[in-house]
């Protein structure tokens, strides 16, 4: 299989790795490379915020072996590891096909813009840093999947910082900071608005028992 450092070579590598009327995660991660970093992020990132992100539960399945990777990173592993269960999760290999159609158009526009630059961000002491921020993106992920679309923007985050990683741009890894920042604060003004809610509703509550 070609080396992933970018979209187009993650979907040619899931499409070309995979046969069969089903498809686990353990053999999507084989045909990205299970070793590397990078497009194991990109992969986990494209299912979060792709057609595949519907079925039910992915996200939730998908977050925690983010979770369990960038934690892995961050306490200095060479090599990605993933418990067997969750390895074995499956899933229909036409909803893998219809969610690579449907990224193909923006995987060659995104995929012009890629570049080595500012690579002293994507290795060293930042890997450690960019660990820090998936798991943040993986922690907001997890009360914002009780509201529709609410994880789009931690996995794309996930996605962007796999993205610049794999194809070792730095510049990517800032612009996934603020997507990291924007996504908590869309878990602040939502958790905001339950607690005004939940407020309303105790006031109501008492005066309809006056």
């Amino acid at each position: 299989m070609s080396e992933v450092n970018n979209l187009h070579s993650l979907l040619h590598n899931m499409v070309n790795g995979t046969d069969g009327e089903k498809v686990s995660v353990g053999d999507l991660l084989e045909a990205v490379g299970r070793r590397s970093y990078g497009p194991l992020f990109l992969l986990l990132g494209f299912i979060a915020i792709g057609p595949l992100g519907v079925i039910p539960g992915a996200n939730w399945l998908i977050s925690l072996v983010t979770l369990l990777i960038a934690l892995q990173i961050l306490f200095g592993l060479k090599y990605p590891w993933v418990p067997r269960r969750l390895l074995s999760y499956e899933f229909r290999r036409d909803h893998l096909l219809q969610g690579v159609a449907w990224s193909e158009r923006y995987a060659r526009i995104i995929d012009r813009y890629l570049k080595p630059r500012l690579t002293f961000l994507t290795g060293g002491p930042f890997v450690q840093l960019v660990a820090l921020i998936c798991i943040g993106a993986v922690l907001v992920s997890f009360p914002l999947g009780f509201v529709p679309f609410g994880p789009f923007l931690p996995g794309l985050t996930v996605l962007v910082f796999g993205l610049a990683i794999a194809s070792r741009d730095g510049l990517l890894l800032i612009l996934a900071c603020a997507l990291l920042a924007a996504s908590l604060w869309l878990l602040e003004r939502l958790w905001n608005r339950i607690s005004q809610s939940e407020l309303m509703g105790t006031v109501m509550s008492l005066f309809s028992g006056l």
